[in-house]
């Protein structure tokens, strides 16, 4: 398999996002160049390499191409599997050939710890915590000192956070005035109460708890929510969406679906309808929250990619055609 991304990380292979996240967190941590001072060569290397691996463990569809194929697959030398709609992968220079390119580790850092293009800088390791960047212009009220332009964040959010609701709690650093008028720099604990159902985009607004400057409205703080690829559903809207792979014998005599839920329940669907290519089976209900009506939920949309024989016998088409009444 060549590269083995999950020793890099130290998980299995059936580590689940949580997993993957916790190992990443700690390791990054552990070899960041600007933490080992010392030894900023081997550290460059290992941050590289963890962070590599974090990117494709993370990522369901690289993680699918790695499991099936190994660091070959991601390099284009095999063709992953359902290459058509990988829009992970960009072509490479075969008809079927995809060609996995690792991002740059301190963008995967950045974004990891929610600081990519915010206009923040990590100020201190071991917990998720932030230093503020002054942002360029701001307002000028009429007669008083103008306002720095709001410092934005993005926050990366699990499905499950996203579905249940949750809590996190994000450390700052930032510079204020005291009495004299002598700069000095405070941390403090903001805690964000993410709200079930909240879609990518929500924002969560802290005002002025940017730095202060003399003549100058401190920054509002916001932080925009993101969704984190899952390896099972995808969301449309309110609606859940998860793909089941079926035989033709399935298709068309019935197949029953097992989930389990992103609160953990355990769902039985029965589907007895004839399952076509373009059929889905919705489940009312079992979608996500709705954020403005939080007793009522969007629903959970199957479908269905249906495996076709690539070979049938003389004798079994005759078989099928008198069964099927042809």
């Amino acid at each position: 398999m060549g590269v083995d991304y999950y020793k890099i990380l130290e998980v299995d292979k059936n580590a689940k996002d949580e997993d993957l996240e916790k190992a990443y967190r700690k390791l990054a941590m552990k070899w960041h160049p600007d933490k080992n001072p010392n030894n900023k060569k081997q550290a460059e290397a290992k941050f590289k390499e963890v962070s590599e691996a974090y990117e494709v463990l993370s990522d369901p569809q690289k993680r699918a191409v790695y499991d099936q194929y190994g660091e070959e697959g991601l390099k284009g030398q095999v063709p992953p599997p359902d290459s058509g709609g990988a829009s992970y992968f960009s072509t490479g220079n075969g008809p079927t050939g995809f060609h996995f390119n690792p991002r740059n580790a301190d963008d995967i850092f950045a974004e990891f710890f929610g600081m990519g293009g915010s206009g923040f800088t990590s100020s201190l390791f071991g917990d998720d915590a932030f230093a503020f960047r002054e942002g360029v212009g701001g307002s000028m009220k009429r007669g008083g000192p103008r306002k720095a332009s709001p410092v934005e964040n993005r926050l990366p959010c699990r499905l499950e956070e996203l579905y249940k609701g949750t809590s996190k709690k994000m450390k700052i650093s930032r510079d204020i005035a005291d009495t004299s008028g002598k700069s000095m720099k405070v941390e403090e604990i903001l805690t964000i109460d993410i709200k079930p159902g909240w879609k990518k985009g929500t924002k969560v607004t802290f005002p002025e708890k940017g730095n202060e400057q003399p003549n100058v409205i401190p920054a509002d703080l916001v932080f925009i929510i993101d969704e984190k690829p899952h390896s099972v559903f995808t969301r449309d809207g309110n609606d859940l969406i998860v793909t089941q792979n079926v035989s033709l014998v399935e298709a068309l005599t019935g197949y029953t679906v097992n989930l389990t839920t992103l609160d953990g329940r355990r769902l039985t669907i029965p589907v007895d309808n004839v399952i076509h290519p373009s059929y889905e089976e919705v489940v009312q209900g079992e979608g996500m929250p709705i954020q403005k009506e939080p007793t009522k939920r969007g629903n959970l949309r199957i479908k269905f990619h249906i495996h076709f024989p690539t070979r049938v016998t003389a004798e079994q088409k005759t078989g099928m055609k008198k069964l099927l009444g042809y």
